[in-house]
């Protein structure tokens, strides 16, 4: 499968042990970093990823929740995986209801924890989960992140990070990136 040329799915060298399914952001699509990265470590990790490609000025007056858990449905209705991981980003971190609902494993980057729906339906997900945030990021509700981790969530709060996870310093961001990478990798060592 491609979107605009460029592959959607991808396959592990070996035998997969489940899929992992990436949902974007905004304007933040899955061959950004953050997104690129995760790709890289689960399939590292022995799992198929299958992203998702959107416009989100296509979902009109439709509420986001509604219509990310759309797109997941959609995505997951062909699949017969015993193990799905879902890794979202910003936009793509409405899917936590949908994950919670069904106990899925998830790696969120920048989620909506400013949203109580989004903070709650994280917190109710007995699945293990990632929450990758920057204390610079107005979205990020550090409070909120503090009783996730101490619920069982896994944390990574970075002081200086935006919404993008990064800063105005090309180096830094590029650490910011490193230290997320490593970060992933270790939650997918666990799962």
């Amino acid at each position: 499968m491609t979107f605009g040329g460029l592959p959607t799915r991808w396959e592990p060298a070996g035998t997969s042990r489940g899929l992992a399914l990436v949902a974007p952001g905004r304007a933040y699509p899955p061959s950004a970093p953050l997104l690129d990265f995760a790709r890289i470590a689960l399939l590292q990790h022995g799992f198929t990823v299958q992203q998702l490609w959107w416009d989100s000025t296509s979902r009109g007056d439709e509420e986001p929740e509604p219509w990310v858990r759309r797109h997941v449905e959609a995505a997951l209705a062909a699949e017969d995986a015993d193990h799905v991981v879902v890794v979202g980003k910003s936009l793509g971190t409405r899917a936590a209801s949908y994950a919670a609902e069904r106990g899925l494993d998830a790696v969120w980057f920048t989620p909506l924890l400013v949203d109580p729906a989004v903070a709650e339906a994280v917190a109710a997900n007995p699945g293990r989960q990632l929450l990758v945030g920057g204390l610079a990021d107005e979205l990020w509700d550090a409070a909120i992140a503090r009783e996730l981790a101490d619920n069982g969530c896994a944390v990574l709060e970075v002081p200086d990070a935006d919404h993008g996870m990064g800063t105005p310093d090309a180096v830094r961001t590029a650490e910011i990136h490193l230290e997320v990478a490593r970060t992933v990798h270790a939650f997918l060592s666990r799962i």
